[in-house]
C-alpha cells in the first residue's frame, strides 16, 4: 500500500505542478488515501527530496522537481526499501545451492526487467496517462 498511495500522492501533485502547494485533506480525498497515512508517506517523500512542504493555512505540498524527473524505481526504493526476490542475491553464502542454482538467473532477470520498467516510467508520465488517457504507445505515435 505504500507505494501505491505514494506514487498516487506523486500523480496529484504531478497533476497539479506549478499551481502552488497542495494541501494533505485534497491529495486524501482525490486520491481516495486515508490522510493520516498519506501525513506518514509525505513525510517520508519529503526526507527523499521528491516534494517541499510547507506549513500553515497557505501550506501544502509540491514536487521537488519536475514530474518527468521522477522516476518509479527512485520512489519505489524510497517507500518499499530494496527487497530481492531470493535472499542468495544478497546472501549467495548462505545457500547451498547457490553457486549451481537454476532459479537465480530467471528471477535475477525478472529483477533486473521490473528495474528497467520502473526506472524508465516517470511519475509525469502516469500523470499524464491518468489524465489524458494516453498509453505510451500512443504518445510515442
Amino acid at each position: 500500500m505504500k507505494v501505491d498511495y505514494g506514487v498516487r500522492a506523486l500523480v496529484e501533485l504531478a497533476r497539479r505542478h506549478g499551481e502552488g502547494p497542495v494541501q494533505t485533506a485534497e491529495i486524501a480525498s482525490k486520491q481516495g488515501i486515508p490522510e493520516a497515512y498519506l501525513d506518514q508517506l509525505l513525510t517520508t517523500l519529503h526526507k527523499s527530496g521528491f516534494i517541499r512542504s510547507r506549513r500553515g493555512p497557505q501550506g501544502g505540498h509540491v514536487l521537488a522537481r519536475d514530474p518527468m524527473e521522477i522516476d518509479l524505481d527512485s520512489v519505489m526504493a524510497t517507500l518499499e526499501g530494496t527487497n530481492p526476490p531470493l535472499d542468495c542475491f544478497t546472501e549467495p553464502n548462505e545457500c547451498q545451492l547457490s553457486s549451481n542454482c537454476a532459479q537465480m538467473e530467471v528471477w535475477r532477470a525478472v529483477e533486473e526487467a521490473v528495474h528497467a520498467v520502473l526506472s524508465t516510467t516517470s511519475v509525469g508520465d502516469l500523470a499524464n496517462r491518468q489524465y489524458t488517457g494516453a498509453s505510451a504507445a500512443d504518445r510515442a505515435q
